[in-house]
Order: C-alpha cells, then sequence, then structure tokens
C-alpha cells in the first residue's frame, strides 16, 4: 500500500476499542476511535478529506446503529469501505449490512488476525498502487474480469460494470482460477478468509455465494451447487 490506511473504528465496548486501537496503530494504520453515532455524524461534518478512510462500524450503539450511519456516509456521497463489527450473525442482518453498501460483516467474538486479514483484502482493492500496470483479463461466458482494476463487467450488446463487494470479487475470483475443480465449503472458507475457516460459518459464505450469483446474470449457470460436495465452476473456452 503507498499511502497510509486511515481507519474509522466506532466501538462503544470500551475495552474492545481499545484492544482494536492498540493492534491497528501497531499495524501502522492511522486511527481514529469513536462511540456512538453522534460522533459517527461529527466526524462526517468536520472533516473535508476522506482519502484511503476505511470504516469499522459496530452495529448496535448506545444511541442508533451502525446501518444507519453508513446511509448517511453514502448519502453524503463517500463511496469508502465499510466492515461491520457485530454479535448479531443472522442471515436477515448480514443481507441488510452487504445491500446499504458494506464491504464484509465480522461476528464477535472474533480473532484480531481476522480482522487484520480482511481489512488488508478490502484496502488492497480499493486503494492499491502496486497493481500490474498490464491488463490481466480473463473471459467466462458474458462476463470480462480485469484483474489489473479488480473490474468485473458483463457484456453483451451492451456493457455495465458489476458492483462486487470485495468478498463476491474474491469469490469470482477464486472460481474463475479454479475452472472445473469442485471446491468445498471449507476449501472456500480456508482460502478465502484467512486460512482458517473457524473465522467464517457457513451462513455467512452461504450469503456471499447466493448474492454473487444474484448479481451474475447466468450466476446460477456459472456457480453449480454439487449437493453435499460444494461448487464448480465449470470449465469454458471462448
Amino acid at each position: 500500500m503507498s499511502e497510509q490506511i486511515n481507519i474509522l473504528l466506532l466501538e462503544d465496548d470500551e475495552a474492545l476499542a481499545m484492544g482494536l486501537l492498540y493492534s491497528l496503530k501497531k499495524e501502522g494504520y492511522n486511527v481514529t476511535s469513536i462511540k456512538t453515532y453522534k460522533e459517527g455524524m461529527d466526524y462526517l461534518k468536520k472533516n473535508q478529506s476522506f482519502n484511503n478512510l476505511l470504516c469499522l462500524f459496530d452495529v448496535m450503539l448506545p444511541d442508533g446503529n451502525g446501518f444507519d450511519l453508513l446511509l448517511e456516509y453514502r448519502k453524503a456521497g463517500l463511496n469508502m469501505p465499510v466492515i461491520f463489527l457485530t454479535a448479531i450473525s443472522d442471515e436477515i442482518n448480514i443481507v441488510q449490512g452487504l445491500d446499504m453498501g458494506a464491504d464484509d460483516y465480522i461476528t464477535k467474538p472474533f480473532k484480531v488476525k481476522e480482522l487484520l486479514s480482511r481489512i488488508k483484502a478490502v484496502t488492497r482493492r480499493y486503494y492499491s498502487k502496486d497493481l500490474s500496470k498490464e491488463s490481466s483479463l480473463i473471459r467466462y461466458g458474458n462476463l470480462l474480469v480485469d484483474e489489473s482494476k479488480a473490474e468485473v463487467k458483463l457484456i453483451g450488446e451492451s456493457e455495465s460494470v458489476l458492483d462486487l463487494t470485495s468478498n463476491e470479487y474474491k469469490l469470482l475470483l477464486y472460481f474463475l482460477h479454479n475452472q472445473g475443480i469442485l471446491l468445498t465449503r471449507n476449501n472456500l472458507l480456508e482460502k478465502l478468509f484467512d486460512n482458517n475457516g473457524s473465522y467464517v460459518d457457513d451462513n455467512t459464505l452461504s450469503v456471499y455465494i447466493n448474492r454473487l450469483r444474484e448479481k451474475l446474470e447466468h450466476g446460477k449457470d456459472y456457480i453449480k451447487t454439487i449437493h453435499g460436495l460444494g461448487y464448480i465452476m465449470e470449465k469454458e473456452n471462448v
């Protein structure tokens, strides 16, 4: 990463916030720690620059919730990456957070190593200046993936760029690089989430796969479920 990443940490649990603040600063991040929805709005109003910003938002706050705060940031035109930190792990809340434009969702309790890995993956996609200048293109059906830009397009009579979260993009890329290979759920968890599947539950993985399928024009055909075994993307020569 060529420039320092600025992190806005919104967490009302004082002990957890202090631990995260220490760990994030130790990794070289510039961190601002706040505890309430009001402080989150004050940060939005007072700051003129949001360069290289990543937000870590707790969902349940003493005076509101992180979902509503993210909506306010999006209304203000901010396109920074966001990771939700929450004890709520049911599918409805995961989908709600992702639908609001979050890039990732991590449930408590979690290990700091896991969070750091998620942060690096998200910020690499948004802010990395070290990507190869030579375009690396993958064509599959009506998909065109440009790895040098982390960009996915639907092509045909017209062309449109897909709005994928960091994890949706990683999933798609992993399937494309492993065409014709059966990928088990454990394999996907281990390869995509810090090499330790215990960090992410099956429910969360299902949400990511289903959302990715919905965004791809022929998602169910591209990513096939092999019941009881896992998923596969068949090889395609185009």
